[in-house]
């Protein structure tokens, strides 16, 4: 994506901030004009692309480099001035919020992920023992093999050196998606439930979910004890740290290059996560609460829950909350749904018609129009427009580029606040549709 915008850049520098007739390039506009409006566009690629250019120089000596000094040396011609940090960002480890349960870790503002960012991660084996292997988050499915082999070397419980291994993800459900070596961050792809393993090609078959995946237990929530309107602040708290750091170019590379994209968009991928992570939160919460009574008083709290994150335009959460009523293992609990209050079967009925997706989404779409800046969309959604207009779009007309395009496209916390905000940030869910049936059906039998 920089090669494209830099070559961008430099044809248009050339072309219209040269000397020259006036009505060259863009008739009516002179010399002076045409300078301004190429600076004002160059100010807007070096705040976009100043840190990934910067990663980029790092890694290798590549094109993107060029125009990032040409520009600089331009802007300083023009007498324009521009900040440029050169510090470099301090090397942090920084362990993905699925694989770490601490709370000291959780409770921590979540920030940017990189590609040079270093991380843990466990790598388990078909009888489920593991290594924990560091290495950084972009790196190739065939250097965290080598991790892995190192570690097995060393290891006491393994007596002989595997040959040939493979990196496997395994859902809770026991599916099974093998990693090609030249992968490369594979981490932020994994599931809520989703783990990694390291296998020979013939112990593939063999590999099933971790114990604690497929086993549940029954008892009563934690969220009984816990405010709707401080479990709502936190989610929203959670989600905009989360949607902060998604950079632009993260949409541009999902959208226009998908698995092939030089950048994969780390931080989008978890944010698309936590979307599904809520889904299945407020399944989990529901089908483990073995109490008729105490189950309706949990369908109540989600339901204000999503209310709040409405009101506070979480859009992402709202929906997500919504869509986790919604599930068919949670639909079909007739008793618990006709135990709720009338106001608040009423409310969630007005909640399901803005998630009901018919005629493009307009019930959503109607009122993201009626809410001002600051919001967090639904990312899934969101994805869905840039692609349906990248799609649809011509990104060229001839051998310009269709502009067009482009356009169209704290107070001191209480224990209290601190146990709900770790709560918040580190989900127990199941998401193991089949599990969530079964639990389903023991809270309510089909002949009741």
């Amino acid at each position: 994506m920089s090669w494209l915008v830099s070559v961008l850049f430099l044809n248009s520098w050339l072309r219209f901030s040269s000397e020259g007739k006036q009505g060259e390039g863009w008739p009516g506009w002179d010399g002076a004009e045409r300078k301004l409006t190429v600076l004002t566009v160059a100010f807007r690629y070096l705040d976009t692309y100043r840190d990934l250019l910067q990663e980029e120089g790092d890694r290798s000596n590549t094109f993107p480099k060029v125009p990032h000094l040409f520009i600089k040396k331009k802007l300083k011609t023009h007498k324009c001035f521009f900040k440029f940090s050169n510090e470099s960002r301090k090397k942090q480890v920084r362990p993905l919020f699925r694989h770490f349960r601490r709370i000291d870790a959780c409770l921590q503002p979540r920030e940017a992920f990189r590609g040079s960012d270093e991380i843990f991660c466990r790598v388990y084996t078909p009888d489920h023992s593991y290594v924990t292997i560091r290495s950084r988050l972009s790196c190739r499915v065939r250097e965290i093999l080598a991790l892995v082999k190192e570690k097995l070397q060393y290891s006491e419980e393994q007596p002989f050196q595997p040959a040939n291994l493979i990196l496997v993800a395994v859902t809770s459900s026991g599916e099974k998606a093998v990693f090609r070596p030249s992968d490369e961050a594979v981490f932020t792809t994994l599931g809520v439930n989703t783990h990694l393993f390291a296998c020979e090609p013939a112990e593939l078959e063999s590999l099933i979910p971790l114990p604690e995946e497929i086993h549940w237990s029954p008892g009563d929530s934690k969220l009984h004890d816990m405010s709707a309107e401080e479990v709502a602040n936190q989610l929203v708290v959670f989600d905009w740290e989360l949607f902060s750091c998604v950079h632009e170019v993260e949409f541009v590379c999902y959208v226009f290059h998908g698995e092939q994209a030089r950048w994969r968009p780390l931080n989008l991928e978890l944010i698309l996560q936590r979307c599904s992570e809520v889904q299945h939160w407020v399944a989990t919460e529901i089908l483990q609460c073995q109490s008729l009574p105490k189950r309706i008083q949990l369908l109540r709290k989600f339901i204000k829950i999503a209310a709040l994150c409405k009101q506070q335009q979480d859009l992402l959460s709202f929906l997500a909350l919504v869509l986790g009523l919604d599930n068919p293992a949670v639909s079909r609990l007739r008793l618990t749904w006709e135990g709720l209050p009338g106001k608040f079967r009423k409310q969630f009925q007005q909640f399901e018609s803005i998630a009901d997706p018919s005629r493009n989404h307009k019930s959503y779409r109607d009122l993201l129009a009626s809410l001002r800046a600051p919001l967090i969309p639904f990312t899934p959604l969101l994805l869905k427009d840039l692609t349906f207009l990248h799609e649809s779009c011509k990104t060229f007309h001839g051998e310009l580029v269709n502009f067009e395009k482009m356009v169209t496209m704290e107070a001191e916390p209480s224990p209290s606040h601190l146990q709900t905000k770790a709560y918040v940030r580190q989900l127990q869910v199941i998401d193991n549709q089949n599990l969530l049936f079964e639990m389903s059906s023991k809270l309510e039998p089909k002949d009741m």
